[in-house]
């Protein structure tokens, strides 16, 4: 026996798409090529650069380098804390004066070079004593600088001017400007900042410079920013020492350990000052770590050489083309269920798998289009699969629209897919029936013209029509302007008798509808009757009948003639819609009145009927069922019960109409219909 093969499935849904035709093929194609497009620059797309982000800042967070046993002994971070503004009673600027002692003591315990991540950028009178110390300093010295234009917002030209005074005073000295321009765009810093002409290096790229380690110090780079993470969170990865330990001589000794062959970060870690999100406080949600930490991580980076490379452009491009060809080729197959999901998981992990494995292996991954890659895919794939089943859809729609004269859609749906839901024999089932019938229309047509007539005709049926198939019932007949339908068969539902109660009371509604319709079309027809309607439950024969000529859909047996009678009884019970026993109780819907008990014409068994009416109160509703309960053995107590509902409700003729055969019931509680 021979295996389809899986080249062979693709063969078959090529062969559907070709079948949709041309436009269909351009359409494809067209959808095709924005998907490339989307999966190759998801990250410039509007609405998707937010998802790339945190899709990124995720990576970030997993390749992030942990330091497992020790501290960082490169780098020495001395700062302001929130105690030191305590201590030296200042707060903005920083006390410069402290910062000049500090730097003394710190000159004498060879660092291999200082950065600065303060600006001096507004006059203190402390300006003199810190000039000279950095004029005196022997260990070279990276000075925080900014520029206006560089730092939008975050200085303004006289601060900018007053810097570059102050930096012409340190000419000739070993303290040389170092930018402290961060890129914090899209709110996180992920990137290295731009090279700008003019701006001095990155604040961390001129200490390596500076300590004569320029080889190390990244020439060029603008990729991402490596952070590291500590394996134990008790031991931060850089060492933090508060700036006012260097200003007692007794810990000298002990801080000269600290600091010798380290470069030494200077700057605050302040609550509220210099705070910075990065791709991990982003991804984990915790504090924003100061400035100055992220510029001790980019020392780090340059000195364990982890220039990340990013993936060049034609890499991007040839993984966006996998990307859109994986999803056509998966929209081409045609498996099993389980087999096609289980492809799209696999596929799924793929898409968002790559980027975290790129990243784990040292490649730059900002700017990879983990999002685009998704969104391009479904693009794709639904591209190919509506194109599959465009052709095989003409034909599907031509028959389910065929059946869907008489069943509702997604009935006619189902028999399709399973053509033995429709016996080609009669078998018994209880469904639920409905007949409805249009009083006065016979005499109404004798004044209109014959083609006037099957005009209107047919609007009325289309109306009522719409309304089974809307509620999921199946069309059995016309019978003029009749219409007889039901539920429960060839798919039974368990909503069924819901969706029949609800069918009836809006075919009448439908009927008033078209009363109206007809009033306004010819004022001097004769007036049309409302839309009587009849629902019972019960046993029928369900199935194909007639000839090899001709077939035809219908149920068979009792229900149908009781829904009848039922119908044809409102005109002697002054109603428009009644239902049997059987057919009530097995709803759900609370709008029901008792309205006793009657014998049917052509019947001997007497049947208890209920009338729809949404808006009747439910307590006169209960009082209405206790009548109908009482009047087998006390007809004069029902009939007093009604009494009083007819009294507060004296416009319904179906309740008058109760309260007189309540006055007349006959034997076993039932009156008689003639």
């Amino acid at each position: 026996m021979a295996i389809d093969r899986g080249d062979n499935f693709i063969v078959r849904g090529w062969r559907n798409v070709r079948e949709a035709g041309p436009r269909r093929l351009a359409l494809t194609a067209l959808l095709a090529l924005v998907a490339l497009l989307v999966a190759r620059y998801g990250w410039v797309l509007p609405g998707m650069g937010e998802a790339e982000r945190e899709l990124y800042d995720s990576r970030a967070y997993v390749a992030a380098d942990r330091d497992a046993v020790a501290q960082d002994d490169r780098i020495l971070m001395v700062v302001y804390n929130d105690q030191t503004l305590i201590n030296v009673r200042k707060r903005s600027p920083l006390d410069r004066g402290l910062l000049a002692r500090a730097l003394r003591t710190i000159d004498a315990m060879d660092a291999k070079a200082i950065g600065i991540d303060i600006l001096f950028d507004q006059p203190q009178d402390e300006d003199a004593e810190l000039i000279d110390t950095l004029r005196a300093m022997q260990t070279p010295v990276a000075v925080g600088y900014a520029e206006e234009k560089t730092n939008e917002g975050s200085i303004r030209y006289e601060q900018e001017r007053f810097l570059r005074e102050f930096m012409a005073a340190l000419e000739g000295s070993n303290a040389e400007p170092g930018s402290v321009r961060l890129d914090n765009r899209y709110g996180a810093t992920r990137l290295w900042p731009s090279i700008e002409p003019g701006l001095p290096p990155v604040l961390g790229r001129k200490m390596l410079r500076l300590a004569g380690e320029e080889a190390k110090s990244f020439p060029g780079y603008t990729g991402a920013i490596r952070y590291r993470l500590p394996a134990d969170e008790s031991r931060p990865v850089f060492t933090t020492l508060p700036i006012d330990l260097f200003l007692d001589p007794e810990l000298a000794p002990l801080m000269a350990e600290q600091v010798a062959g380290r470069y030494v970060l200077i700057g605050g870690d302040i609550v509220d000052y210099d705070r910075v999100a990065t791709p991990i406080s982003e991804a984990m949600g915790t504090p924003r770590p100061p400035g100055l930490r992220v510029h001790a991580d980019m020392i780090a980076q340059m000195l364990d050489g982890k220039r990340l490379p990013a993936p060049l452009p034609v890499t991007l491009w040839g993984l966006a083309m996998l990307m859109v060809v994986m999803a056509i080729l998966t929209g081409l197959l045609e498996w099993g269920s389980w087999r096609i999901y289980a492809l799209l998981v696999l596929q799924f992990v793929v898409m968002l798998g790559v980027p975290f494995l790129m990243e784990l292996r040292g490649t730059d991954t900002y700017g990879v289009p983990a999002a685009g890659w998704i969104l391009g895919w479904i693009i794709a794939f639904t591209a190919v699969t509506s194109a599959a089943r465009a052709a095989g859809a003409v034909q599907r729609n031509f028959a389910q629209g065929a059946l869907g004269k008489y069943l509702p859609r997604e009935m006619a749906r189902e028999i399709i897919d399973n053509p033995d839901l429709l016996s080609l024999h009669g078998e018994k089932k209880r469904i639920y029936v409905l007949f409805s019938d249009l009083e006065g229309f016979t005499k109404m047509s004798h004044a209109m013209q014959p083609e006037t007539v099957a005009k209107v005709l047919n609007r009325y049926l289309e109306m009522l029509s719409r309304v089974v198939l809307d509620h999921g019932g199946v069309i059995d007949k016309f019978v003029g302007d009749a219409v007889v339908a039901f539920w429960g068969a060839p798919i039974a539902r368990e909503d069924d008798a819901d969706r029949a109660a609800r069918a009836g009371y809006a075919l009448w509604q439908a009927g008033e509808e078209f009363r109206a319709e007809i009033a306004a079309m010819d004022p001097d027809l004769p007036p049309i009757g409302k839309t009587r309607v009849g629902l019972h439950y019960g046993d029928a024969v369900v199935g194909n009948f007639g000839g090899e000529t001709r077939i035809q859909y219908t149920a068979l047996g009792d229900s149908m003639n009781t829904a009848a009678r039922l119908e044809a009884a409102n005109k002697a019970l002054n109603s428009s819609i009644m239902a049997s026993r059987e057919f009530v109780e097995r709803t759900g819907l609370g709008w029901w009145r008792a309205m006793g008990r009657v014998i049917l014409r052509g019947r001997a068994q007497p049947v208890d009927i209920f009338e729809p009416v949404p808006d009747f109160p439910e307590e006169e509703c209960k009082e209405l069922l206790r009548a109908s309960i009482l009047a087998e053995s006390d007809s004069a107590a029902a009939a007093a019960i009604v009494e009083g509902l007819v009294a507060s409700h004296p416009d319904d003729k179906a309740l008058a109409n109760l309260l007189h055969r309540y006055r007349n019931l006959g034997e076993g509680g039932a009156h008689a219909l003639g």
